[in-house]
């Protein structure tokens, strides 16, 4: 065989070779499989955090060979949609219909995997989102009723409270966060034997907020901001309020929740996580 036949025929071979990993990558079956809930309708920062995170998740997703899919029709949270998949996301608010609700806790109770980010797990009464699901907020979530929050939104030195959960996998003892909107709950979750607090506000980030309402700026206390229920496949995390620019009433953004390698590889661990089996 000349030397060129074998050049040529090697090149073949590599090509050959190419074709088949890429088609092998390509038929590699998912892990699992998320869907993300969304509403996306009232809040800018929310808003801007929901089309945020429908460009990052399917990115992770391509990364670590898991499927992504997401919609803002709650009446997808049914029997037959939720079976398609291992993991729910709620991104920014809750399902509101009694049929919904039944069906997602059914979900979660039959070993449904899920994840809520923000607003997700806010509850007020007297508000468009009344504490009127005891099951989700005071069961599931343990948090009960929103107490308070902080503002502006400003980044928080956090501190892992559990380093040996595969969510805090590579995490160091503390880090910054990307600026959010801190909430605090009425329920002392610290006092629920059923939850494990994985992330919390470190002390070194008070005063946390900058004002001008100064209830609105946090000087002492415990804030959990990441957790999860032992009796259940779930993680709630605070983050998810990106900061927008009201004052000068231009609705600019200011901060973006995933311009932070550390807070998601915390976001990677958590979904990875989730979808073992």
């Amino acid at each position: 065989m000349t030397y060129l036949k074998r050049i040529s025929l090697l090149i073949v071979l590599l090509f050959s070779l190419g074709f088949f990993m890429s088609a092998s990558a390509q038929n590699k079956k998912p892990k699992f499989k998320v869907i993300a809930f969304y509403t996306a309708k009232n809040d800018k920062a929310h808003i801007s955090y929901v089309h945020e995170a429908n460009k990052w998740f399917p990115k992770i997703a391509k990364e670590n060979n898991f499927t992504y899919d997401s919609t803002s029709n709650w009446d997808n949270m049914n029997t037959d949609f939720l079976k398609q998949y291992q993991v729910v996301l709620f991104l920014d608010t809750r399902p509101e219909a009694p049929a919904q609700r039944e069906a997602f806790r059914q979900y979660i109770e039959k070993g449904g995997a899920w994840m809520g980010f923000h607003f997700a797990a806010f509850a007020l009464n007297k508000s468009a989102f009344n504490q009127d699901w005891d099951w989700y907020h005071n069961e599931f979530l343990g948090s009960g009723e929103y107490g308070s929050n902080t503002w502006r939104p400003t980044s928080a030195i956090l501190r892992v409270e559990a380093a040996k959960h595969a969510a805090m996998k590579n995490l160091p003892e503390t880090f910054k966060s990307s600026p959010n909107e801190w909430y605090r709950w009425k329920n002392d979750l610290k006092a629920n034997p059923n939850i494990e607090i994985l992330v919390s506000i470190d002390s070194t980030s008070f005063p946390l907020g900058t004002g001008p309402k100064q209830h609105e700026i946090w000087h002492s206390g415990y804030y959990p901001v990441v957790w999860t229920n032992k009796k259940y496949k779930m993680i709630y995390a605070n983050m998810g309020h990106n900061d927008i620019d009201y004052e000068g009433k231009t609705n600019k953004e200011l901060s973006f929740t995933f311009d932070n390698p550390t807070q998601n590889q915390f976001l990677t661990n958590a979904l990875l996580w989730l979808g073992k089996k």
